[in-house]
């Protein structure tokens, strides 16, 4: 038995990590570790109670509350509205319709993983449906052009990962269900540092294009002003579907979960008026969103189950007046939680990452000053590093699947934007107004 909650903290989670590399679904391996804290930890209970009855007790309790959240509603819609598009013709026109306004910019089509990315984050939530989705198109189109391979795969592994950050996004709604943060401010405050993260990837391609002009081949097309016009019409689904979904959400006209309803309706007219649809994929998205859905709720429900045990042992409070004794600056702190985020990244998901360390990290970074707001975004950041490190990086194995190359030279091609990454949370952490601008501006 262990009294101390710091020694007992290293024990459960030194047994939850040996239960994640073992195999174990992460749901049972996060119950697993909390069943372990319980049983390991000096209770004082009554005679009459047993420790069995009483860990039924907050297991029953921690998985009904952590499900009861109608907030959580949003998440199995984004997921289908996700299944839906990737399955259409929505990838295909946006290539046609963004190629005729890039051919005059450096780098010209290497910017279409970016924006094509950026503008299917918007309408996905996922990042491996946007990298699916955006490099089945892009990467084999700008081989065959000539363009640079290394700067076409790092740049679709980069702006792959704005799936989680430009709303709408599974992580925010996960993290806003988890921490009683609004997830319309979440997906409001996302906006702007999507989009300069979004600007500084292009403008990497700018200044890579203009220091070696051999990664574009010599220009071949010419478009008139007319026929960019014509092509833009078949942005006109996306970016329509875009303004619905987001639209009623910014102008507090609909919640996340009615916005999410109408997305999803908005996806199926889209897929039967591309003529993709058919009762076969149908069937597809409805089983893939079923099983994608389950899988994150039942992390949920032993994030949940954790979160209680930390609480109930006094793990967070403990692991808070330690740091607090280590009297660490704000700044010092949180580059210690994002280091902690990075090595987390090397072995973990992005969903797995939130729902195991949220219970402990939140009421630290607080405790600092950090509003819980912003953090939500730096959190959001860091899962984004994850998918993008290895060796459990799901965007690397995303391109590797639809490129066919090593996992090294995709790893060699992703460096640079993993870095550029790493400036944008730096310039968040220091100018955190960049977050809070648009909720203080449009909510309040």
């Amino acid at each position: 038995m262990l009294s101390d909650p710091l020694q007992l903290s290293i024990a459960m989670f030194g047994l939850m990590f040996i239960f994640l590399l073992s195999g174990i679904w992460i749901g049972f391996s996060l119950t697993l570790a909390a069943m372990c804290g319980m049983l390991l930890y000096k209770f004082n209970l009554p005679p009459t109670i047993s420790i069995w009855v009483k860990m039924g007790s907050l297991i029953a309790n921690s998985f009904w509350n952590g499900m009861n959240s109608w907030s959580l509603t949003a998440l199995p819609l984004f997921v289908l509205m996700g299944e839906i598009l990737y399955r259409t013709a929505i990838s295909t026109q946006l290539l046609n319709g963004l190629v005729p306004w890039l051919t005059r910019i450096p780098g010209r089509l290497l910017h279409v993983n970016v924006i094509a990315c950026s503008l299917f984050a918007a309408v996905s939530g996922s990042s491996a449906a946007t990298t699916a989705t955006v490099g089945k198109i892009t990467l084999e189109e700008l081989s065959r052009r000539g363009y640079d391979r290394n700067i076409a795969i790092g740049s679709l592994a980069g702006a792959g990962t704005l799936g989680f950050l430009i709303p709408p996004s599974l992580i925010m709604i996960i993290y806003g269900v988890l921490s009683d943060v609004s997830i319309g401010k979440l997906f409001i405050a996302g906006v702007i540092p999507g989009i300069m993260l979004a600007s500084m990837y292009s403008g990497y391609i700018i200044i890579k294009a203009l220091m070696n002009p051999k990664i574009v081949p010599e220009e071949k097309e010419k478009f008139s002003w007319r026929e960019r016009f014509n092509r833009s019409r078949e942005l006109l689904p996306t970016v329509g579907l875009i303004l619905i979904v987001l639209g009623g959400i910014y102008l507090g006209l609909t919640t996340p979960t009615e916005a999410a309803v109408i997305g999803v309706v908005g996806s199926y007219i889209l897929a039967f008026a591309s003529g993709n649809m058919s009762k076969k994929i149908f069937a597809e998205t409805l089983m893939n969103a079923v099983r994608t859905t389950c899988m994150i709720c039942f992390i949920i429900m032993g994030a949940a189950f954790l979160s209680q045990v930390v609480g109930f042992i006094g793990i967070a409070r403990a692991l808070s007046l330690y740091i607090a004794g280590l009297h660490l600056s704000p700044y010092v702190l949180i580059f210690v939680v994002g280091l902690m985020y990075l090595f987390l990244g090397m072995i973990l998901d992005g969903i797995s990452i939130v729902v195991m360390t949220l219970p402990i990290v939140l009421p630290i970074v607080t405790s600092a000053g950090f509003h819980p707001l912003w953090f939500g975004i730096f959190l959001v950041f860091m899962v984004e590093l994850s998918q993008i490190t290895p060796p459990v990086g799901f965007s690397l194995f995303v391109i590797q699947g639809i490129s066919g190359e090593n996992i090294y030279k995709i790893l060699r091609a992703t460096f640079p934007f993993f870095l550029i990454m790493i400036i944008m949370v730096t310039i968040i952490t220091l100018f955190p107004q960049i977050v809070f601008f648009l909720p203080q501006k449009m909510i309040g």
